[in-house]
């Protein structure tokens, strides 16, 4: 049986990583032959969940060979993949987000739904295929549903989502609130990340009408000690925006205890960004009340003013 393998998108947050992970014992445990793998480095708050969970970190994959069997979780878009996605063979995708320039020679298995994480789909398919979900395996589900969510907190959480960690906890035996704060502190520390690595930890690119843009994110519990790096990360995002041809960047620092972003935005279409949140950037920069959802709140507001 040839081998197929899965992976979530470029720049992998906990999602991503855990749900490659999940999606392989899933499949294995109804008689495929997969394999987990990832298209980065892990994030700090990524590393707290595997080394908590004692779960080895997937092998790195940078290239697709032409005709491999392929798994997608956590996107779709071909510019998040791998490198030769085009010429892979996509055998399934189990998302959460906007389908966006997709597109395939054969038919597959395609699931798509609006909750707050992929591990909340996979969870359900857990349950659809009467299989029970081991300790670890709720961890790892737990923690990708904690970290999209921000500990329930994003307004991309959903019912379902709150329900999931609930049960999940309870399989895993963890208090999720504690837990859960734990990785995510663990993924504020950014203090030994170059401004290149910053800007590329958790970076999306975009489609903006006919603009192409970035929207990258990173969390913290104190944007202000982010801010004294202001200089280095503009000057990396303005080296990025010349080598990749970017029409707009835009970098938000995400306080997961207070639940606001502070975004630095560069690029020769601002306008896009100061339009859609009417916001006049100073020194390249805005604050932004309430706002720490890039797929709910950020893009969505980018993509309807472009």
């Amino acid at each position: 049986m040839e081998e197929m393998i899965v992976f979530g998108h470029k720049s992998p947050d906990t999602d991503t990583i855990c749900s490659a992970i999940v999606m392989s014992d899933l499949q294995k445990r109804l008689g495929k032959n997969v394999k987990a793998v990832r298209l980065g480095e892990l994030n700090k708050e990524t590393e707290f969940a595997l080394n908590y969970l004692n779960v080895e970190k997937p092998e790195l994959v940078e290239e697709l060979a032409e005709g491999q069997q392929v798994i997608l979780v956590d996107h779709n878009e071909f510019a998040q993949s791998a490198k030769n996605i085009e010429k892979a063979k996509i055998k399934m995708v189990v998302d959460h987000h906007r389908i966006c320039d997709f597109q395939t020679a054969e038919p597959l298995y395609y699931r798509a739904e609006p909750v707050g994480c992929t591990s909340t789909v996979l969870f359900k398919m857990y349950k659809e295929n009467g299989l029970e979900v081991d300790k670890t395996i709720a961890g790892l589900m737990l923690s990708a549903i904690i970290s999209d969510t921000l500990l329930l907190k994003s307004p991309t959480k959903t019912e379902e989502d709150e329900k999931a960690v609930k049960e999940l906890a309870e399989i895993a035996g963890l208090d999720y609130e504690t837990y859960g704060l734990e990785m995510l502190k663990a993924g504020t520390d950014l203090s030994d990340f170059s401004a290149e690595e910053l800007i590329g930890l958790d970076c999306k690119e975009c489609a903006l009408n006919d603009k192409k843009a970035k929207v990258a994110q990173v969390n913290t519990a104190d944007i202000a000690e982010m801010m004294t790096r202001k200089a280095e990360i503009e000057a990396a995002m303005n080296k990025d925006i010349e080598e990749n041809n970017l029409d707009l960047f835009v970098f938000a620092i995400t306080d997961i205890i207070n639940s606001n972003s502070q975004a630095i935005v560069l690029g020769k279409n601002t306008e896009i960004f100061e339009k859609g949140f009417g916001k006049k950037l100073e020194e390249n920069t805005a604050f932004l009340p309430g706002v720490v959802s890039r797929k709910k709140q950020i893009l969505p507001v980018l993509q309807e003013n472009a």
